[in-house]
């Protein structure tokens, strides 16, 4: 009598595949080698999974080649050495290269960044906007499609 007026509890089980492993408010990372800082990262809030992070309102910086760069942007993941940013971007380099977006994508091991969405880049007094990019940081090649530029030229004395 007492099976049929209690029924055994069937407990449901989930499985967990991708939880964070860590949260982070209100961060600074930095990354030390031999030859001083080689990257910096900083943000409002962070999660980090097993094979990600997930960090808003992010402020990246790579020092791992000849020009530091610098990254902001309302969102960034990073994975697999490729950052991707989302949100009101914007890529500077030492040398005064400045590259506004709104989506991005950033390999730390070959310094090239993308973007298949509108830009605009500043150099100086130059400008340049136009559909999407793909910028070797390394070899400072620029490839670009819908280009309008605005470049200043020097007269020779």
């Amino acid at each position: 009598m007492t099976l049929v007026l209690f029924k055994p509890l069937k407990i449901k089980e989930n499985k967990f595949v991708d939880v964070p492993l860590l949260e982070m408010n209100k961060f600074i990372m930095y990354e030390l080698n031999t030859a001083g800082l080689q990257t910096f990262v900083a943000g409002k809030s962070s999660l980090r999974y097993a094979n990600r992070y997930i960090v808003n309102e992010i402020d990246f910086t790579d020092n791992s080649k000849k020009f530091i760069s610098n990254m902001k942007a309302d969102l960034g993941v990073y994975k697999n050495n490729i950052l991707n940013l989302k949100g009101n971007i914007t890529y500077i380099r030492e040398d005064g290269l400045e590259v506004k977006s709104k989506s991005m994508v950033y390999n730390t091991k070959t310094s090239i960044v993308k973007t298949d969405e509108e830009f605009k880049s500043y150099l100086g007094e130059n400008q340049m906007s136009g559909s999407s990019m793909i910028y070797d940081s390394v070899k400072r090649n620029l490839k670009s499609k819908n280009v309008t530029m605005i470049y200043k030229l020097q007269e020779s004395k």
